[in-house]
């Protein structure tokens, strides 16, 4: 059923032309980042004295972080395979992060809060290189990307999961001082904000017009 759904979404040309297109900003926007954060990483940024910080005691909590954003993008991954049109509001809305990160972080230089401890993924630090960025600060890409998801899902208990794992994944990246209080609390309004532009841009699209009907066929038949 899964196959059947994306065969026929597949087919039809405008989703295919912007799946494709998405797909090729996000390798421009990869290629770039890896420059892009060298970039920022030598240059002067301001020190934010940050209150909640200073109360916060410094410590590595990057299992925990991993184990939440990956549970979560799992998730949604599994969500992509049996509907593509939330797929594809996913991708887009992903690009629009990526940009208008590249910009907040241009636009406000920071430097590292006092008493950072490197984030352990390897998985997103692969996007990164091989040395750890700590300047790509406001706003926090991890916190806007599990919002972006609870945005993109559609049932409620998936949607509940994924936005119990954003606050909580919020609050450990300022455990260990990865990034200010602020970046995290501005992070979900940008999220809406991107979801909403890409909400937009998707509009003007004619897109797969039986998706919903499609959906909740493969919906009834599973019920059976």
């Amino acid at each position: 059923m899964i196959s059947n759904i994306w065969k026929e979404t597949w087919q039809k040309k405008s989703y295919k032309t912007t799946v494709i297109s998405g797909f090729l900003i996000l390798c421009v926007i990869s290629f770039f980042l890896n420059h892009f954060f060298l970039a920022i990483e030598v240059r002067d940024g301001i020190a934010i004295n940050d209150i909640l910080l200073s109360i916060l005691p410094a410590k590595d909590c990057s299992e925990i972080i991993f184990i939440l954003i990956w549970s979560c993008v799992g998730l949604a991954t599994i969500r992509f395979l049996y509907n593509p049109m939330i797929f594809l509001g996913f991708l887009w809305s992903y690009v629009a992060l990526c940009l208008t990160r590249i910009i907040t972080i241009t636009l406000v230089p920071l430097s590292a809060p006092e008493g950072l401890i490197p984030l352990r993924d390897p998985l997103s630090n692969y996007f990164y290189g091989q040395i750890f960025i700590t300047k790509d600060l406001f706003y926090s890409g991890h916190t806007a990307t599990l919002f972006l998801i609870y945005l993109c899902l559609e049932k409620k208990n998936d949607k509940l999961f994924v936005l119990f794992s954003t606050g909580i994944v919020g609050l450990l990246l300022l455990i260990q001082h990865v990034h200010y209080s602020m970046d995290v609390l501005a992070a979900p309004f940008f999220a809406y904000f991107n979801y909403y532009c890409a909400k937009r841009f998707l509009a003007t699209k004619p897109l797969y017009e039986n998706q919903k009907e499609i959906v909740a066929d493969k919906e009834v038949m599973e019920e059976n």
